[in-house]
């Protein structure tokens, strides 16, 4: 069960880090759309596991990674937005989430 401050914080973090998405993807993601889908914090609030859903892009593996290259820049730009609501910055993890394409995947094996 995650407390008021953490469903805080992972609301504010899904919040932003979708924005952050939203203005960076044409240049750094090459027009890619990202979709921020969850964001579950720690108790301690050190550690932010993002789950993103991917579209328009070849190879979604490939870009996850360039994500995950890319999480420094991102914290800093997360951080430089809401640092007057949080002390410390959590370090972010990321990952894919295909919930998505798996319901996608269902319904087409449900309809043959």
């Amino acid at each position: 069960m995650e407390s008021k401050r953490q469903n805080k914080i992972s609301r504010l973090i899904q919040k932003e880090l979708a924005e952050i998405f939203l203005l960076e993807s044409r240049h750094l993601f090459e027009g890619a759309m990202i979709t921020v889908t969850k964001v579950n914090v720690t108790k301690d609030l050190s550690v932010a596991r993002i789950y993103v859903s991917l579209y328009a892009v070849k190879d979604k593996n490939d870009l996850l990674t360039r994500i995950r290259l890319l999480t420094k820049e991102l914290r800093k730009q997360l951080g430089l937005r809401i640092r007057n609501q949080m002390r410390f910055m959590p370090e972010l993890e990321f990952f894919m989430d295909d919930s998505l394409d798996y319901i996608e995947n269902i319904e087409k094996l449900l309809k043959h």
